[in-house]
């Protein structure tokens, strides 16, 4: 897999120098044909950038999940973010793990959002690459990516939006390797009249419906502890588990308006 991905990264133009064993040195931020670059982190230094994230810290009503989001399980080293999800209670939950969203700092309408990560595995784990509205308001939202721990060979991309009838949504998954034993890149292209997700630069899915115009999106990364969708923690869930991020970066078209809050 790691030749397939270097592959990929060839015919799209980056430089990888990270390996699957950790991040060794920072990719050189690829120019991509159409696309200009108006944001990225590449988690350089010791902490988390306060001017471009905000650490959760809060027990959030979502989807009957059971962790507490704590600005502690949270790091930056070495070239890495990492979300550490802890057998650790906090809050009045079970346990603890971390979040790191955009809001009131970086969002738009519109674009390329990429990111680079490792991901945790277990029953009960749940990590998400996601864009919500930055005024909190819901639906609309994209899924960049999600996975359920118990299976980490498969990942979903999602779109979410609203009718007269209530939130409806279009879920797609895509099969590969284990996703939690390397690095991989997941990333939407989000345009006025189609979204598109992809895994290593493959694309994976396509849609022309129920594209959101809007408002701007901020960005989500985080790793869910149980809850409706991936179920709980058992006897064969590990911890700690760590969620690894290289680097997020967002692009826009360059050749026409986009909408930057």
């Amino acid at each position: 897999m790691r030749a397939a991905f270097l592959a990929v990264c060839g015919l799209l133009g980056l430089t990888v120098a990270a390996s699957a064993a950790g991040k060794t040195d920072a990719p050189r931020v690829p120019d991509l044909p159409g696309w200009a670059l108006v944001w990225h982190d590449e988690f350089e230094g010791d902490r988390l950038d306060a001017s471009k994230w905000t650490a959760e810290d809060a027990a959030l009503e979502k989807n009957n999940e059971e962790e507490y989001y704590s600005p502690e399980a949270v790091s930056v080293k070495g070239g890495v973010l990492t979300l550490a999800s802890l057998d650790k209670p906090q809050g009045g939950r079970k346990y603890t793990s971390g979040l790191v969203e955009t809001r009131g700092k970086f969002a738009r309408v519109f674009g390329r959002f990429e990111v680079r990560a490792k991901l945790p595995k277990g029953q009960g784990i749940w990590p998400a690459h996601w864009l919500m509205p930055d005024d909190n308001g819901w639906p609309p939202e994209i899924d960049i990516m999600e996975m359920l721990g118990h299976n980490p060979r498969k990942v979903y991309g999602s779109n979410h939006w609203d009718t007269p009838q209530g939130p409806r949504n279009e879920v797609t998954s895509f099969e590969g390797p284990d996703f939690s034993a390397g690095w991989h890149t997941f990333a939407v292209e989000w345009e006025p009249d189609e979204i598109r997700w992809y895994v290593d630069g493959v694309l994976t899915h396509r849609t022309a419906k129920n594209v959101p115009k809007g408002p701007p999106f901020r960005i989500i990364l985080n790793t869910a502890v149980g809850g409706n969708w991936p179920r709980y923690p058992d006897k064969t869930t590990v911890f700690p588990q760590y969620h690894e991020i290289d680097y997020v970066r967002v692009w826009a078209r360059d050749n026409i308006d986009l909408v930057e809050a």
